[in-house]
């Protein structure tokens, strides 16, 4: 096999990196040094996370200098998220950190008063100022696909600038805002996406720079795409744990019951629906935008670097190029050796074996009281915070568990509520949405709003927004929950728990505004697949990513 050169400096999943490159063909050479970097043919240099941190990491191994020279001698150079950035002049992020000054201008955040930021999600890649488009295909960029972004800082583009200097570029949009999606000259390209992450078209990407075949011809199927901006969000979430058999499986709860309730043989015994590696990869191949794992298991009494959902992780990243979410059991804990293991250091782990954001729970409650019991003061302790802080707010997604809480007025509680169109058992007209733990057995003093907007606050980068009182009812979403949730924060909100049919997935992004939606049970059981889905949001008019089968 061929031999390209990565240099990983802790960039969270690089393991999905590593697979992506196996699977067109070529091995992986890590760079540990500075000097390795010299001995490169081609080198890639990943990153996600803190424009200052990363830059900061490459200074402090002493690997600008030789990234410089590597690009100099004119050897072909990747950079993937950060690694694009970090070519640039500097970025709002950090404005004491250079950057490497190859490519003028510098980034700047989202503007988001109407829009969700972070920017999560597939998008386009438009080449721009460059005749006959249509004829040519840059590394096996199609107009017609989507790629997988994940920034809250973006250079933006200003026509015509670039190409002045020489670059090819691609651009995105997010809302109003053209941003550069991939920029290209000579030996160097960099992309703001993961093409990693970008399935079929990511891999087309990276095998034509492998390759080194920078001009093509487009796939003729590709020629006029869905459209331009920003995607919505098909996900594909599976609950997993162990069955009474011993054996990990994915299961589906009824108000997160998972037992079931009838059969002669099977009352009482936790539902399975199959196993969690191959209904990952069924789901990634009917093109769901990311796969979420949901751990439901305790797995008391063993070592934490024998999780079986790290080697899940493992399995599942060998195949699927698509983002990998993982929750459950992400927080401080005790390994079975009587070591103290941190949040970070557990959530690590995941992000080596393959997960690109984990999940936080019921520990995000906890952290979302004591923020509110400080006056509203960052301890900087959180996991939340230490996560976030050391891979970049887009890895930390807060799973939320709220309940309905019905009350005859708005003056019958100190929550924030809602007059709703649903009324309660007694007729009552309004509710609030009560934070529950630990799988919604326990309930908190705590309301949705005031755990979101703390989350917020502490650097979380999604909302995974689930409802007890919809779970496992296939009579759609709740709606009011969501655009509660939608109107107080400007991070990214995923609708979850409800949906049975497509059109459910259509109203939801209609009538809230959800940058994403989640199913589960209805993809489970064979109902409909996450095709059956985006084909009804296509022709709805929405905006989703098409299916691609060919690299």
């Amino acid at each position: 096999m061929p031999v390209v050169h990565l240099l990983d400096y802790v960039a969270g999943n690089v393991r999905s990196l590593v697979n992506a490159i196996e699977k067109v063909g070529y091995s992986i050479e890590w760079i540990k040094s500075p000097e390795d970097v010299g001995k490169a043919q081609s080198l890639i240099l990943p990153g996600v996370g803190h424009f200052g941190h990363c830059l900061s990491q490459f200074d402090n191994g002493g690997y600008l200098d030789p990234i410089r020279k590597h690009v100099q001698a004119g050897k072909p150079f990747l950079g993937i998220c950060v690694g694009l950035q970090a070519l640039f002049e500097g970025s709002e992020e950090d404005p004491t950190t250079p950057g490497l000054s190859f490519i003028p201008g510098k980034l700047s955040r989202f503007d988001d008063h109407d829009k969700s930021v972070p920017h999560i999600g597939w998008n386009s890649a438009t080449l721009v100022g460059v005749d006959s488009v249509l004829d040519q295909s840059f590394y096996g960029l199609q107009n017609g696909s989507k790629y997988y972004y994940v920034h809250s800082y973006a250079v933006p583009y200003r026509s015509g600038l670039l190409e002045k200097a020489g670059w090819t570029v691609a651009t995105a949009k997010h809302g109003s805002e053209e941003f550069v999606g991939a920029i290209g000259r000579n030996n160097v390209l960099a992309t703001q996406f993961h093409p990693e992450k970008s399935g079929v078209a990511g891999l087309r990407l990276l095998e034509a720079f492998l390759s080194g075949r920078r001009w093509g011809s487009p796939l003729p199927s590709m020629l006029h795409g869905p459209g331009q901006g920003l995607t919505l969000r098909v996900i594909a979430c599976l609950d997993v744990r162990t069955n009474d058999q011993g054996d990990l499986v994915v299961t589906k709860g009824d108000q997160y019951d998972v037992r079931e309730k009838t059969g002669k043989e099977s009352a009482g015994l936790v539902r399975n629906l199959g196993k969690p590696v191959d209904m990952a990869r069924k789901y990634f191949e009917q093109g769901a935008d990311e796969i979420t794992f949901l751990n439901i298991t305790s797995f008391r009494n063993c070592p934490l670097a024998d999780l079986p959902m790290l080697e899940i992780l493992r399995k599942t990243a060998e195949t699927v190029f698509v983002p990998l979410t993982i929750g459950g059991g992400i927080r401080a804990t005790i390994d079975v050796d009587g070591s103290t293991v941190s949040a970070l250091d557990v959530a690590t782990m995941y992000f080596k074996s393959g997960a690109d954001k984990v999940s936080i729970g019921s520990d995000a409650v906890a952290a979302a009281l004591q923020y509110h019991q400080s006056g509203k003061r960052l301890s900087g302790q959180t996991a939340i915070e230490t996560i976030s802080a050391a891979y970049g707010i887009q890895a930390v997604v807060i799973s939320v568990d709220p309940k309905r809480v019905y009350v005859c007025s708005e003056s019958d509680t100190k929550h924030q509520t809602i007059q709703t169109s649903h009324p309660g058992p007694n007729g009552e007209s309004y509710c609030w949405y009560q934070c529950t733990v630990k799988g919604g057995r326990e309930s908190t003093d705590l309301d949705v709003q005031q755990l979101v907007e703390a989350v917020e606050a502490m650097g979380a980068g999604e909302i995974l927004l689930n409802c007890i009182d919809k779970d496992g009812s296939n009579s759609g979403f709740d709606l009011e929950l969501i655009q509660a949730v939608k109107a107080c924060i400007k991070i990214p909100v995923i609708a979850s728990s409800g949906a049975g049919i497509p059109a459910h997935f259509g109203e939801v992004f209609r009538k809230t505004g959800a940058d994403a939606a989640l199913g589960a049970g209805m993809f489970h059981r064979g109902e409909y697949t996450v095709k059956d889905v985006k084909d009804y949001l296509a022709d709805e008019g929405l905006l989703i990513r098409q299916l691609e089968h060919t690299a």
